[in-house]
């Protein structure tokens, strides 16, 4: 009984040995460097930065979100966040005075244009100063490769 024991014992620390030993080959396949091309972003005809009527605003936020490149390639949008930032009005509870404050609504999206839910409840209804903002917007190249395209911030005037 004592050898058996003693057999059974070896033979699992051999075995734990052989496993613990074994090595995996690992390949390691180098991948070319990619560099993303230089695009810009639309918004109908606006570009980051554009100041637009309360009229235009709502024509644009209908319009999908487009990015090209020098060439006017066109590329693929994965998906981008949308931010309004909203002008709203609060009465100071002490003084009775009102003040201007800004909300924010956003969202993630993975379609262009907006939903029609997003667009109708914002079109007609923009007021001077709020802002459109899409941003972490990331496109596909015809390879499938993805990148970040820059920013667009409208703002009404």
């Amino acid at each position: 009984m004592k050898s058996l024991k003693y057999f059974l014992f070896i033979l699992t620390f051999s075995i734990s040995a052989i496993f613990s030993y074994a090595q995996v080959k690992s390949v390691i396949t180098k991948v070319q460097k990619f560099k993303p091309p230089a695009v810009k972003t639309f918004l109908g005809i606006n570009q980051n930065g554009a100041s637009v009527t309360q009229e235009e605003a709502s024509q644009a936020i209908t319009l999908p979100l487009k990015i090209t490149d020098d060439k006017n390639n066109l590329y693929t949008i994965d998906s981008y966040q949308f931010l309004y930032r909203k002008k709203g009005v609060v009465q100071n509870e002490e003084t009775g005075k009102t003040q201007v404050t800004f909300t924010i609504q956003a969202d993630r999206f993975s379609t262009t244009p907006l939903p029609k839910i997003w667009f109708d409840n914002l079109k007609n209804s923009f007021q001077k100063d709020e802002q459109l903002h899409f941003f972490d917007i990331v496109v596909k190249d015809k390879e499938g490769r993805r990148f970040f395209a820059p920013e667009l911030k409208i703002t009404i005037k």
